[in-house]
């Protein structure tokens, strides 16, 4: 049995975990640094709001001369091959100005009857997402000639 421990020669030191959990803490802390440095970089305080005195009465609100955002009824129909497979489209337009309920509720009519000529092999896979994208977009400025800055897909479902 001694022959064997004189082989083996002296037992391994186990190694301490100190060194590891100082290097640990160190990077904690200059990750921590780091982030409060960039932090502080990119912060931008927002301005002081105004607060309207008191006794005075609040300013009237004009109506919005920017962009206005509307919303069209949900576009339920088939398609035009297969016609077992339904689509149900939700769009909202973001017009330069002001929108126009005529023009608004023509567009939604131009936009179903073009989604029921659009066979199913046309619109499958992400290109064929963007190609009915670019088609529903192209529609949409021929009527509004230009009108309407966004077209803007809120959900797109095929059954």
């Amino acid at each position: 049995m001694t022959d064997q421990l004189a082989l083996e020669g002296p037992a391994p030191k186990k190694s301490s975990p100190i060194p590891a959990i100082g290097a640990i803490a160190v990077l904690c802390l200059l990750g921590l640094g780091g982030g409060w440095f960039v932090g502080k970089m990119l912060f931008v305080p927002a301005p002081p709001a105004a607060a309207a005195p008191a006794h005075e009465a609040p300013a009237e609100v004009a109506a919005p001369v920017g962009p206005s955002l509307v919303s069209l009824d949900p576009i339920i129909t088939n398609l035009g091959y297969p016609a077992e497979n339904w689509v149900r489209l939700e769009l909202a337009l973001q017009f330069n100005g002001p929108s126009d309920p005529a023009v608004v509720q023509e567009l939604h009519q131009e936009l179903m009857a073009y989604i029921r000529t659009v066979p199913l092999q046309q619109i499958q896979g992400p290109r064929g997402f963007q190609y009915l994208r670019d088609d529903l977009r192209e529609i949409v400025d021929l009527r509004t000639k230009g009108r309407v800055s966004k077209v803007l897909f809120k959900t797109f479902v095929i059954e």
